[in-house]
């Protein structure tokens, strides 16, 4: 039978997974509500130009 205790005492985590975690968190990822805001501060800004050359 396997003592799980005995396994948890020799675990090493994967230094790969560490590395992986640290770049995940540390991006500073768009949600969609920040990409719909960038995207109609576009618009809006697009449609003022071409109003303001005519």
């Amino acid at each position: 039978m396997i003592n799980f205790e005995e396994e948890l005492k020799k675990f090493k985590p994967s230094l790969e997974i560490e590395d992986a975690e640290d770049i995940i968190y540390n991006q500073d990822l768009d949600d969609m509500s920040d990409v719909l805001v960038k995207l109609l501060k576009e618009a809006k800004s697009e449609s003022y130009d071409q109003k303001r050359a005519k």
